[in-house]
């Protein structure tokens, strides 16, 4: 591999993983404490952020058609030894394409609220809430679109820690935030869940300002508006390419995800509830193998770019073993104290006996999942772009949302059986990915 390989400077998969572990962890953690702040101020502010992220997640997926690309190509050219005006133009490219797509989605958030929130059926005792919050957070999206492309930035480079430590400023500040603006001294100001997503854009706007610091003083990089002069067209079209496919399985993830949100509110607001603080556990599960699926979807991409696939082969079985056994285990205790949990954050005892036979079916689900995002996110490293998202158009349409009706609305399961037609989904597709790693067909598609 070259100097510049994720090898050659022995950092292994824990190196660059316990960085990430930690920050999606804190992260999980904070977001805990963020939602049982907003459920004592009111359980149908809880559903009404739900859904109001739902609409807000599904519109951000925008942002992956360029950060996914970045994160290949990345890692690519940094395994072939790329450096210096080359990468600066990638950098400088990728964080202003993304901050160009955010101004179209801050205005359909702004102006299209109540409309989009309608179409998933969003309960009217929900409604003003998720609106006012989102018209907020549609203001400051370019920090959120900027922040989620140096995050490519670090990890690719290998610098994974710094990462960790914008998020966890970035989190410190939101929870503060909220506890002003919901208990403290802006209480009086009575802005309720606006206050929370002045918090959510004041966070994600300093978590900008230190990504440019951080950019500039630990990777040594550099933007310049001479890197669009002349404009590097062939660069952004082989982003576009990469990107669209890329991030095609997010928005078809999220897509899905969003039309089963509709048959959760046909439920009623203590599913709706429920959904929100499972989603909060289920974190739990999957934050190390997320952790551990980025870490080594970063050396598969250095160790593709050097065009040595066996080790990115072997690298990738592993880890997955690992990801899988400590996944299951976290998965098994997170639903045995389920009952105690879901208390944390309501004393509705619908809403826990609802949101414990989830957490059961949950431990079904992350079999699935976990291996979709370590096997996946190391295929897209590699080059192997269009299978996955193919596979996952099919098997989140076909599969999840068909199976989550049939179970939840028409044999009546309710939530649980929501979850079931997911889990179904995610299993289905973790055999077939399986499969491909191991023929190989993603060897030689590299895109240096």
């Amino acid at each position: 591999m070259s100097e510049n390989s994720v090898e050659n400077k022995t950092l292994s998969v824990v190196k660059l993983a316990w960085p990430m572990f930690v920050q999606q962890l804190l992260s999980m953690f904070l977001g805990y404490v963020d939602t049982i702040m907003v459920s004592h101020y009111s359980d149908n502010a809880v559903g009404a952020l739900g859904n109001a992220n739902q609409i807000i997640g599904f519109l951000l997926l925008a942002f992956c058609v360029i950060s996914s690309a970045s994160g290949v190509i990345i890692s690519q050219y940094l395994g072939a030894g790329k450096s210096g005006k080359e990468m600066n133009q990638i950098y400088s490219l990728s964080v202003a394409f993304n901050i160009f797509i955010s101004l179209f989605i801050s205005i359909i958030l702004a102006f299209f609220s109540r409309q989009l929130l309608s179409l998933i059926k969003v309960p009217s005792v929900m409604m003003d809430d998720a609106s006012a919050y989102m018209k907020i957070v549609s203001l400051f999206l370019f920090a959120n679109a900027a922040v989620g492309i140096f995050s490519q930035i670090f990890n690719c480079n290998g610098k994974t820690f710094f990462g960790m430590i914008i998020m966890f400023v970035m989190n410190i500040l939101n929870i503060a935030g909220n506890y002003m603006f919901l208990y403290g001294p802006l209480k009086k100001l009575n802005m309720g869940i606006s206050g929370v997503a002045a918090s959510t854009s004041a966070s994600n706007v300093i978590g900008f300002v230190l990504c440019i610091f951080f950019f500039y003083r630990i990777i040594g990089g550099r933007f310049s508006l001479r890197h669009f002069f002349p404009f590097p067209g062939k660069l952004l079209a082989k982003m576009i390419k990469l990107g669209i496919p890329a991030a095609g399985e997010s928005f078809s993830y999220t897509g899905s995800v969003t039309v089963i949100a509709v048959f959760i509110n046909m439920l009623g607001p203590d599913s709706v509830t429920a959904k929100s603080y499972c989603n909060i556990l289920t974190g739990f599960s999957t934050v190390f193998s997320n952790a551990i699926a980025n870490a080594v979807s970063i050396i598969t991409g250095h160790a593709v770019g050097a065009g040595r696939y066996d080790y990115a082969y072997k690298k990738v079985l592993k880890c997955l073993a690992w990801a899988m056994g400590i996944t299951l285990i976290i998965a098994s205790v997170n639903w045995l104290i389920s009952p105690y949990t879901l208390s944390l954050f309501t004393q509705n005892e619908s809403i826990i006996k609802i949101g414990s036979s989830v957490m059961l079916v949950a431990l079904f689900l992350e079999i699935g999942r976990v291996t979709n995002y370590v096997v996946i996110r190391s295929m897209r490293a590699a080059g192997d772009i269009l299978f996955p998202v193919t596979l996952g158009i099919s098997s989140m349409w076909g599969i999840s949302i068909a199976a989550s009706w049939f179970f939840g609305i028409f044999c009546g399961f309710g939530l649980a059986g929501i979850w079931m037609g997911m889990a179904a989904d995610e299993i289905f597709r973790a055999v077939v990915v399986f499969i491909r790693w191991q023929k190989g067909s993603w060897r030689g598609r590299r895109v240096v």
